[in-house]
């Protein structure tokens, strides 16, 4: 066999350093290794690279700096329609083994990015020993890496299943390399032993703000309860796609086991029972303004994990209205639309798209009376956003041919928006990415809300379906839904295991809407063959004469497309010729 470099060889002696006061910023430079390890600024500068990653695939800029996977699902139509784009390749179908490198290599971040820095950090772990570093330090850092390394490898286990485990070894160019992937759950067992191992090194907190986003205990855990549930559901939990026992036990628990899913629950339970974060509430400033208000902080109670930021436009620059300056690269669909329930809590449509006769819902004014979430996460037609123009929040105008107080048609339906909405989640509405302001935020990568989700789902699925209500309530109460007579914020009492499921996955896609898991929740439920295997919804709105507007549902012009192989992306086909041992994943 001749001689390889895999995507974990990326890096040999040239070492990319940040040094800078702010944790994740600072300007690369090019040192070898001994000259960073026997220096202690430049082995936490390391480290800080490692770190660098984290939200690559988070980030609303991942490909060609505007895709995304979230524009292929069912909550966003991209701004882009080109066969050579990342996001489209994965909504129409068209992702292969080979598809990596005839775009360019751009998907290869799925496998690279996550292999290049497992191996930046067992460089740093096998370094730690020698630098002059305090033991105290060398033990905390320890710990970050350790969580890191886990932190790259759960991102490839949901995209990929089994992989190869590299443990601590650090190969060189020179090094023949055939690794076989590991079975499903020992790669899980693997993990989990990692985060609990760095889970002992780290503090629960970090007094001083310049370590604020490295990692602690909490996101130890966090990362742990979101590793669990991921392998308890429908794609794990016994549901491989192949008839191959040797390949079966790769890409999944060969049998389900109602197991896997209080293992889930008792995680999240760990992080909920550590008393060291809570929902970021305030329903006094306005209704659910705290879900509002949480991305618009550094550093809050809700985030236990995020990537940290110097002062930004980020998510204006991404998501804004054409009159607000923004590229409104990845638009909200009436299919996101219509899951936010009313403010009563109760869903607006029937599971047959008839209106629901005990929500309060009129089809006629259709934006009205929502569950506050909704207002903090859609621009919908007359929704008000600041402006430049005006210095002041005006209305933004999707209709046909529509005007409004900047004078603009950019934003009207078919011109500015494709589906008859922007997306204004995780966006500052008192500033618009054509102003000179910017917001002090950090993107969150596990947040509380998640938590309380996560163990919802998976107490649910081991029949104790009465311990869901509780985190439901909770997030309902602090989203600035009514409590209604029962105080049950809209649930219904007394659901069963099957209809919880179904409220358990809608709360999630509203509430964890555009923060990176709607992609893998429709994989990890098995149902993109249905979400993702036709059109989207779109609303075109039309102003009549009067002043009333119409709406009408319609289907937008690209069609999505899924294959069960899609559940699982292909290993890039260069690895598995370089790595014979390395098994392709079923159907590629």
């Amino acid at each position: 066999m001749k001689k390889i470099s895999i995507a974990i060889l990326l890096f040999t002696s040239l070492i990319a350093c940040k040094k800078n006061s702010d944790f994740l910023d600072g300007q690369a430079i090019a040192l070898d290794e001994t000259a960073v390890f026997t220096d202690s600024v430049r082995t936490v500068a390391f480290l800080t690279g490692i770190y660098s990653d984290i939200a690559f695939s988070f980030n609303k800029g991942r490909w060609n700096s505007h895709g995304n996977t979230e524009q292929a699902t069912d909550d966003a139509e991209y701004n882009f329609s080109g066969t050579g784009q990342a996001a489209v390749v994965l909504y129409n179908g068209s992702i292969s083994p080979t598809a990596y490198v005839n775009l360019n290599n751009v998907l290869l971040d799925f496998w690279n990015t996550p292999y290049a820095n497992i191996r930046r950090a067992n460089i740093m772990l096998s370094k730690l020993p020698t630098t002059p570093l305090s033991a105290d330090m060398q033990n905390r850092m320890k710990g970050e890496t350790r969580f890191l390394r886990a932190w790259y490898y759960t991102q490839l286990l949901v995209c990929y299943g089994g992989l190869p485990i590299v443990k601590d070894n650090v190969y060189g160019k020179d090094d023949i390399i055939d690794l076989p992937r590991e079975t499903f759950a020992n790669t899980v067992k693997y993990i989990a032993t990692e985060l609990d191992a760095a889970a002992a090194l780290l503090p629960d907190v970090y007094s001083n703000s310049l370590d604020y986003g490295r990692a602690t205990k909490g996101a130890c855990l966090a990362l742990k309860s979101r590793l669990l549930l991921y392998a308890a559901s429908p794609l794990f939990n016994g549901g491989a796609t192949t008839s191959d026992p040797t390949l079966a036990a790769i890409v999944s628990y060969p049998t389900a086991n109602a197991s896997y899913w209080q293992a889930a629950a008792d995680a999240a339970n760990a992080v909920i029972n550590s008393n060291q974060f809570s929902l970021l509430v305030d329903n006094t400033t306005a209704p659910g303004y705290g879900f509002f208000n949480v991305f618009l902080q550094r550093v809050n109670p809700e985030y236990i994990f995020g990537y940290y930021r110097a002062p930004n436009r980020d998510m204006e620059g991404f998501y804004n209205p054409p009159t607000r300056g923004g590229a409104k690269n990845s638009m909200a669909t009436q299919d996101l639309v219509d899951a936010f329930p009313m403010k009563n809590g109760r869903q607006p449509l029937n599971a047959d798209g008839t209106v629901s006769s005990s929500s309060g819902y009129n089809a006629a004014d259709p934006y009205a009376n929502r569950d506050p979430r909704f207002n903090y996460s859609i621009i919908y037609n007359g929704a008000n956003y600041f402006s430049t123009t005006t210095n002041s929040k005006v209305p933004v105008f999707t209709y046909v041919n529509g005007t409004g107080a900047t004078g603009q048609t950019a934003d009207a339906f078919g011109v500015g928006t494709t589906t008859g909405y922007f997306s204004r989640k995780m966006c500052d509405d008192a500033i618009s990415a054509n102003s000179s302001a910017n917001t002090n935020r950090a993107w969150p990568l596990i947040r509380y809300a998640e938590i309380l989700l996560n163990y919802a789902e998976a107490i649910n699925e081991t029949g104790q379906t009465a311990l869901a209500y509780p985190k439901l309530i909770e997030l309902r109460k602090r989203a600035g839904i009514d409590a209604g007579a029962d105080a049950l914020y809209g649930l219904k009492a007394n659901m069963t295991v099957a209809e919880m499921r179904e409220v358990i996955r809608n709360e999630r896609r509203i509430e964890l809407a555009f923060e990176d898991h709607r992609w893998h929740d429709i994989r990890r439920w098995k149902i993109a063959m249905t979400v993702s295997n036709q059109y989207n919804s779109v609303m075109r709105v039309t102003k009549n004469a009067n002043g009333s507007y119409t709406y009408d549902r319609l289907k937008s012009i690209r069609l999505h497309s899924f294959r069960p192989e899609m559940h699982l992306l292909p290993l890039p086909d260069g690895e598995v010729r370089k790595m014979p041992s390395m098994l392709q994943n079923p159907g590629w």
